[in-house]
Protein backbone atom coordinates (compact mmCIF):
# COMPACT_ATOMS: atom_id res chain seq x y z
CA UNK A 1 0.00 0.00 0.00
CA UNK A 2 0.99 3.35 -0.96
CA UNK A 3 0.20 6.83 0.81
CA UNK A 4 -1.04 10.34 -0.88
CA UNK A 5 -1.13 13.39 1.39
CA UNK A 6 -2.64 16.44 0.25
CA UNK A 7 -1.00 19.26 1.33
CA UNK A 8 -2.62 22.32 -1.21
CA UNK A 9 -5.19 24.56 -1.03
CA UNK A 10 -5.32 28.58 -0.20
CA UNK A 11 -6.30 28.37 3.52
CA UNK A 12 -8.62 30.73 2.83
CA UNK A 13 -11.09 30.73 6.12
CA UNK A 14 -7.83 30.93 8.00
CA UNK A 15 -6.32 34.32 6.82
CA UNK A 16 -4.54 35.81 8.55
CA UNK A 17 -2.80 32.41 9.64
CA UNK A 18 -2.01 31.36 6.42
CA UNK A 19 -1.02 34.41 4.15
CA UNK A 20 2.85 32.93 4.67
CA UNK A 21 2.61 29.46 4.73
CA UNK A 22 0.10 26.27 4.04
CA UNK A 23 -2.60 25.88 6.53
CA UNK A 24 -1.37 22.24 6.68
CA UNK A 25 1.31 23.51 8.71
CA UNK A 26 -0.08 24.88 11.46
CA UNK A 27 0.97 24.05 14.80
CA UNK A 28 -1.32 21.54 16.82
CA UNK A 29 -0.44 20.44 20.47
CA UNK A 30 3.26 21.91 18.66
CA UNK A 31 3.20 19.78 15.53
CA UNK A 32 2.35 20.56 12.08
CA UNK A 33 -1.40 19.27 11.81
CA UNK A 34 -0.02 17.12 8.40
CA UNK A 35 2.21 14.80 10.98
CA UNK A 36 -0.30 13.35 12.63
CA UNK A 37 -1.81 12.62 9.01
CA UNK A 38 2.05 11.23 8.51
CA UNK A 39 1.91 9.17 11.96
CA UNK A 40 -1.61 7.79 10.49
CA UNK A 41 -0.59 6.92 7.09
CA UNK A 42 2.50 5.07 8.58
CA UNK A 43 0.21 2.86 10.65
CA UNK A 44 -1.50 1.21 7.51
CA UNK A 45 2.39 0.17 6.46
CA UNK A 46 2.59 2.35 3.80
CA UNK A 47 6.42 3.63 3.73
CA UNK A 48 6.39 5.39 0.08
CA UNK A 49 4.18 8.59 0.52
CA UNK A 50 3.41 11.14 -2.17
CA UNK A 51 2.57 14.68 -1.09
CA UNK A 52 0.78 16.94 -3.27
CA UNK A 53 2.05 20.55 -3.11
CA UNK A 54 0.77 24.05 -4.47
CA UNK A 55 0.43 27.66 -4.09
CA UNK A 56 1.94 29.53 -1.50
CA UNK A 57 4.30 27.84 0.99
CA UNK A 58 5.13 24.96 -1.34
CA UNK A 59 8.93 24.96 -0.79
CA UNK A 60 8.08 24.77 3.03
CA UNK A 61 6.14 22.15 3.12
CA UNK A 62 9.78 20.54 1.36
CA UNK A 63 12.01 22.32 3.63
CA UNK A 64 10.19 20.44 6.55
CA UNK A 65 9.50 16.93 5.39
CA UNK A 66 12.64 16.91 3.22
CA UNK A 67 12.29 12.92 1.86
CA UNK A 68 10.98 11.67 4.65
CA UNK A 69 13.53 9.76 6.22
CA UNK A 70 13.27 11.40 9.91
CA UNK A 71 9.76 10.73 9.94
CA UNK A 72 10.32 7.07 8.85
CA UNK A 73 8.57 6.49 5.40
CA UNK A 74 10.45 7.81 1.45
CA UNK A 75 8.60 11.16 0.50
CA UNK A 76 7.92 12.20 -3.39
CA UNK A 77 6.46 15.64 -4.11
CA UNK A 78 3.72 16.24 -6.68
CA UNK A 79 2.90 19.75 -7.93
CA UNK A 80 -0.59 20.73 -8.45
CA UNK A 81 -0.81 24.22 -10.43
CA UNK A 82 -3.60 25.78 -8.84
CA UNK A 83 -6.73 24.07 -6.63
CA UNK A 84 -8.40 21.53 -9.16
CA UNK A 85 -9.77 19.18 -6.39
CA UNK A 86 -9.16 16.48 -4.41
CA UNK A 87 -9.81 14.02 -7.74
CA UNK A 88 -7.70 16.16 -9.77
CA UNK A 89 -4.95 15.70 -7.38
CA UNK A 90 -4.92 12.18 -6.96
CA UNK A 91 -5.14 11.56 -10.56
CA UNK A 92 -1.50 13.39 -10.87
CA UNK A 93 -0.47 10.60 -8.78
CA UNK A 94 -1.40 7.15 -11.24
CA UNK A 95 2.08 6.76 -12.12
CA UNK A 96 3.25 7.06 -8.08
CA UNK A 97 0.58 4.37 -7.79
CA UNK A 98 1.48 2.36 -9.94
CA UNK A 99 -0.87 -1.17 -9.68
CA UNK A 100 -1.06 -1.05 -5.42
CA UNK A 101 -4.21 0.07 -3.58
CA UNK A 102 -3.31 2.82 -1.79
CA UNK A 103 -4.75 5.57 0.98
CA UNK A 104 -4.94 9.16 0.62
CA UNK A 105 -5.09 11.78 3.43
CA UNK A 106 -6.10 15.01 3.29
CA UNK A 107 -3.44 16.93 5.19
CA UNK A 108 -5.98 19.01 7.99
CA UNK A 109 -7.95 15.65 8.41
CA UNK A 110 -6.88 15.09 12.19
CA UNK A 111 -8.15 12.06 13.70
CA UNK A 112 -6.73 10.08 17.19
CA UNK A 113 -7.52 6.63 16.45
CA UNK A 114 -4.67 4.19 14.75
CA UNK A 115 -5.89 3.00 11.18
CA UNK A 116 -3.85 -0.09 11.20
CA UNK A 117 -7.44 -2.11 11.54
CA UNK A 118 -8.84 -0.07 8.56
CA UNK A 119 -6.05 -0.68 6.18
CA UNK A 120 -6.17 -4.49 7.02
CA UNK A 121 -9.95 -4.63 6.50
CA UNK A 122 -9.41 -3.60 2.85
CA UNK A 123 -6.38 -5.48 1.98
CA UNK A 124 -8.20 -8.26 3.02
CA UNK A 125 -11.53 -7.29 0.76
CA UNK A 126 -12.31 -6.93 -2.42
CA UNK A 127 -13.74 -3.89 -2.53
CA UNK A 128 -12.72 -1.06 -5.07
CA UNK A 129 -12.80 1.51 -2.16
CA UNK A 130 -13.05 1.67 1.87
CA UNK A 131 -14.27 5.59 2.66
CA UNK A 132 -14.27 6.27 6.31
CA UNK A 133 -17.64 8.24 7.79
CA UNK A 134 -18.45 9.93 11.15
CA UNK A 135 -21.57 11.30 12.62
CA UNK A 136 -21.21 15.35 12.73
CA UNK A 137 -23.35 17.82 13.82
CA UNK A 138 -23.62 19.91 10.90
CA UNK A 139 -23.74 17.69 7.70
CA UNK A 140 -24.07 20.18 4.97
CA UNK A 141 -20.84 21.62 5.67
CA UNK A 142 -19.58 18.18 4.36
CA UNK A 143 -20.27 15.22 1.75
CA UNK A 144 -22.23 12.39 2.55
CA UNK A 145 -22.88 9.14 2.59
CA UNK A 146 -26.68 8.08 2.32
CA UNK A 147 -26.96 4.32 3.69
CA UNK A 148 -29.51 1.89 3.04
CA UNK A 149 -29.42 -1.90 4.36
CA UNK A 150 -25.77 -1.20 5.88
CA UNK A 151 -24.83 -0.39 2.35
CA UNK A 152 -24.11 3.15 0.51
CA UNK A 153 -26.41 3.76 -1.62
CA UNK A 154 -25.30 7.27 -2.44
CA UNK A 155 -22.45 10.14 -1.96
CA UNK A 156 -23.33 13.86 -1.94
CA UNK A 157 -21.08 16.51 -1.86
CA UNK A 158 -22.48 19.53 0.64
CA UNK A 159 -26.31 18.47 0.55
CA UNK A 160 -29.02 21.47 1.36
CA UNK A 161 -31.39 18.39 2.92
CA UNK A 162 -28.47 15.65 3.81
CA UNK A 163 -30.18 12.40 3.89
CA UNK A 164 -27.67 11.04 7.32
CA UNK A 165 -25.53 12.61 9.21
CA UNK A 166 -22.26 10.51 8.44
CA UNK A 167 -19.78 12.77 6.44
CA UNK A 168 -17.42 11.85 4.29
CA UNK A 169 -13.85 12.10 6.13
CA UNK A 170 -10.97 13.05 4.24
CA UNK A 171 -9.52 9.38 4.55
CA UNK A 172 -10.04 7.39 1.45
CA UNK A 173 -8.51 3.35 1.02
CA UNK A 174 -8.57 2.99 -3.18
CA UNK A 175 -7.45 0.90 -6.29
CA UNK A 176 -5.98 1.66 -9.06
CA UNK A 177 -9.75 1.37 -11.12
CA UNK A 178 -10.41 5.34 -9.24
CA UNK A 179 -8.33 6.48 -12.09
CA UNK A 180 -10.81 5.15 -14.41
CA UNK A 181 -13.82 7.40 -12.77
CA UNK A 182 -11.54 10.56 -12.75
CA UNK A 183 -10.76 10.39 -16.14
CA UNK A 184 -14.86 10.75 -16.68
CA UNK A 185 -15.12 13.18 -14.32
CA UNK A 186 -16.33 17.29 -15.48
CA UNK A 187 -15.80 20.11 -12.80
CA UNK A 188 -18.44 20.61 -10.68
CA UNK A 189 -20.06 24.05 -9.45
CA UNK A 190 -16.55 24.98 -7.93
CA UNK A 191 -14.99 24.30 -10.75
CA UNK A 192 -13.12 21.48 -9.18
CA UNK A 193 -13.28 17.50 -9.73
CA UNK A 194 -14.66 16.33 -6.66
CA UNK A 195 -13.51 13.02 -5.05
CA UNK A 196 -16.99 12.51 -4.19
CA UNK A 197 -18.34 12.57 -7.64
CA UNK A 198 -15.97 10.10 -8.72
CA UNK A 199 -17.29 7.59 -5.96
CA UNK A 200 -20.57 7.85 -7.14
CA UNK A 201 -20.10 7.26 -10.14
CA UNK A 202 -18.27 3.80 -8.58
CA UNK A 203 -21.38 3.08 -7.35
CA UNK A 204 -23.38 3.98 -10.45
CA UNK A 205 -20.58 0.84 -12.45
CA UNK A 206 -21.43 -1.49 -9.61
CA UNK A 207 -18.11 -1.11 -8.17
CA UNK A 208 -17.96 -2.16 -4.87
CA UNK A 209 -17.55 0.43 -1.80
CA UNK A 210 -17.71 -0.19 1.61
CA UNK A 211 -17.25 1.86 4.61
CA UNK A 212 -16.00 1.89 7.99
CA UNK A 213 -16.89 4.45 10.93
CA UNK A 214 -14.82 6.80 13.42
CA UNK A 215 -16.67 6.83 16.88
CA UNK A 216 -14.23 8.80 18.64
CA UNK A 217 -12.49 11.73 17.37
CA UNK A 218 -12.01 13.22 13.93
CA UNK A 219 -11.77 16.76 13.03
CA UNK A 220 -11.63 18.41 9.42
CA UNK A 221 -9.33 21.68 10.56
CA UNK A 222 -11.12 24.13 8.17
CA UNK A 223 -11.61 27.04 10.88
CA UNK A 224 -9.76 28.56 13.71
CA UNK A 225 -11.87 26.92 15.74
CA UNK A 226 -11.41 23.76 14.15
CA UNK A 227 -8.17 23.90 15.22
CA UNK A 228 -8.37 25.18 18.68
CA UNK A 229 -10.54 22.00 19.25
CA UNK A 230 -8.51 19.82 17.80
CA UNK A 231 -5.39 21.18 20.47
CA UNK A 232 -7.74 20.55 23.18
CA UNK A 233 -8.31 16.87 22.34
CA UNK A 234 -4.94 16.31 21.47
CA UNK A 235 -3.47 17.74 24.60
CA UNK A 236 -5.93 15.63 26.51
CA UNK A 237 -4.26 11.89 25.10
CA UNK A 238 -0.71 13.00 25.97
CA UNK A 239 1.24 11.59 28.27
CA UNK A 240 2.67 14.84 30.57
CA UNK A 241 6.72 15.10 30.48
CA UNK A 242 9.08 17.81 32.22
CA UNK A 243 12.24 18.71 31.09
CA UNK A 244 12.38 22.28 32.27
CA UNK A 245 12.39 23.91 35.47
CA UNK A 246 9.84 25.13 37.96
CA UNK A 247 10.13 27.66 40.95
CA UNK A 248 8.72 27.22 44.30
CA UNK A 249 5.72 28.49 44.43
CA UNK A 250 4.32 27.70 40.87
CA UNK A 251 1.09 25.94 40.82
CA UNK A 252 0.53 23.23 38.29
CA UNK A 253 -2.81 21.22 38.17
CA UNK A 254 -3.74 18.71 35.47
CA UNK A 255 -1.12 17.60 32.45
CA UNK A 256 1.90 19.13 31.49
CA UNK A 257 3.90 18.82 28.70
CA UNK A 258 7.37 20.75 28.92
CA UNK A 259 10.48 20.95 26.71
CA UNK A 260 13.91 21.64 27.79
CA UNK A 261 15.19 24.37 29.25
CA UNK A 262 11.67 26.04 29.88
CA UNK A 263 11.31 27.76 32.96
CA UNK A 264 7.84 28.59 35.04
CA UNK A 265 8.70 31.18 37.87
CA UNK A 266 7.43 31.62 40.93
CA UNK A 267 3.66 32.56 41.32
CA UNK A 268 2.78 31.03 37.93
CA UNK A 269 -0.39 29.43 37.59
CA UNK A 270 -0.92 26.70 35.15
CA UNK A 271 -3.84 24.48 34.73
CA UNK A 272 -3.58 21.17 32.50
CA UNK A 273 -3.47 19.70 29.71
CA UNK A 274 -1.24 22.44 28.84
CA UNK A 275 2.12 22.17 26.45
CA UNK A 276 4.89 24.33 26.76
CA UNK A 277 8.13 24.15 23.91
CA UNK A 278 11.93 24.38 24.39
CA UNK A 279 13.15 27.36 25.81
CA UNK A 280 10.26 29.35 26.84
CA UNK A 281 10.22 31.37 29.80
CA UNK A 282 6.80 31.59 31.43
CA UNK A 283 7.31 34.97 33.87
CA UNK A 284 5.75 35.16 37.85
CA UNK A 285 2.10 36.26 37.81
CA UNK A 286 1.17 34.17 34.54
CA UNK A 287 -1.89 32.27 34.27
CA UNK A 288 -1.97 29.60 31.77
CA UNK A 289 -4.65 27.06 30.69
CA UNK A 290 -6.64 24.80 30.29
CA UNK A 291 -5.88 23.59 26.48
CA UNK A 292 -2.73 25.65 25.45
CA UNK A 293 0.02 24.92 23.28
CA UNK A 294 2.92 27.74 23.55
CA UNK A 295 5.68 26.76 21.00
CA UNK A 296 9.37 27.17 21.89
CA UNK A 297 11.41 30.37 22.13
CA UNK A 298 8.31 31.87 23.29
CA UNK A 299 8.04 34.62 26.66
CA UNK A 300 4.45 34.89 28.13
CA UNK A 301 4.50 37.63 31.12
CA UNK A 302 1.49 38.47 33.90
CA UNK A 303 -1.41 37.38 30.95
CA UNK A 304 -3.78 35.25 31.37
CA UNK A 305 -4.26 32.71 28.66
CA UNK A 306 -6.72 29.66 27.69
CA UNK A 307 -8.07 27.35 24.73
CA UNK A 308 -5.54 28.64 22.63
CA UNK A 309 -2.21 28.43 20.19
CA UNK A 310 1.18 30.39 20.80
CA UNK A 311 3.30 29.41 18.54
CA UNK A 312 7.48 29.93 18.67
CA UNK A 313 9.22 33.05 19.33
CA UNK A 314 6.43 35.32 20.51
CA UNK A 315 6.73 37.54 23.46
CA UNK A 316 3.12 38.48 24.91
CA UNK A 317 3.04 40.71 28.04
CA UNK A 318 0.76 42.98 30.33
CA UNK A 319 -2.14 42.39 32.08
CA UNK A 320 -4.29 40.75 29.57
CA UNK A 321 -7.23 38.41 29.30
CA UNK A 322 -6.86 36.03 26.17
CA UNK A 323 -9.03 33.21 24.72
CA UNK A 324 -10.07 30.64 21.70
CA UNK A 325 -6.76 32.88 19.62
CA UNK A 326 -4.10 31.64 17.51
CA UNK A 327 -1.41 33.92 17.44
CA UNK A 328 1.37 32.78 14.70
CA UNK A 329 5.16 32.58 14.94
CA UNK A 330 7.45 36.07 16.11
CA UNK A 331 4.64 37.65 17.05
CA UNK A 332 4.53 40.43 19.82
CA UNK A 333 1.99 41.36 22.28
CA UNK A 334 2.43 44.34 24.83
CA UNK A 335 -0.67 45.76 27.21
CA UNK A 336 0.36 48.55 29.16
CA UNK A 337 -3.10 48.89 30.43
CA UNK A 338 -4.48 47.94 34.15
CA UNK A 339 -5.78 44.62 34.10
CA UNK A 340 -9.77 44.90 33.37
CA UNK A 341 -11.95 41.77 32.87
CA UNK A 342 -12.63 41.73 28.57
CA UNK A 343 -11.65 38.48 27.03
CA UNK A 344 -9.41 39.51 23.79
CA UNK A 345 -9.47 37.14 20.99
CA UNK A 346 -6.63 37.00 18.71
CA UNK A 347 -6.17 35.67 14.66
CA UNK A 348 -2.83 37.21 14.37
CA UNK A 349 -0.38 36.44 11.41
CA UNK A 350 3.16 35.64 11.27
CA UNK A 351 5.38 38.75 12.96
CA UNK A 352 2.29 40.60 14.10
CA UNK A 353 3.44 43.37 16.41
CA UNK A 354 0.58 44.51 18.80
CA UNK A 355 1.34 47.78 21.42
CA UNK A 356 -1.62 48.95 22.75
Amino acid sequence: MKGILLHGGHGTRLRPLTHTGPKQLLPIANKPMSEYCINSIKETGAKEIAIIIGGLGANKVKEYYGDGSKFGVKISYIEQDEPRGIAHAINLCKDFIGNEKFIVFLGDNIIQKNIQNFAKKFEESDADALILLCEVDDPSRFGIADIKNDQIVKIIEKPKNPPTNFAVTGIYFLTPVIFKMIKNLKPSWRNELEITDALQILLENKYKIIYDTITDYWKDTGTPEDIIHANGAILNKMEPYFYGTKEDGAKIEGKLMIGKNSIIQKDVEIKGPVIIGENCIIESKTKIGPNISIGNNTLISEVDIAESIIMSDCIIKGKLKIRNSIISKNSTITFTEQYNENERIFLLGEGTKILF
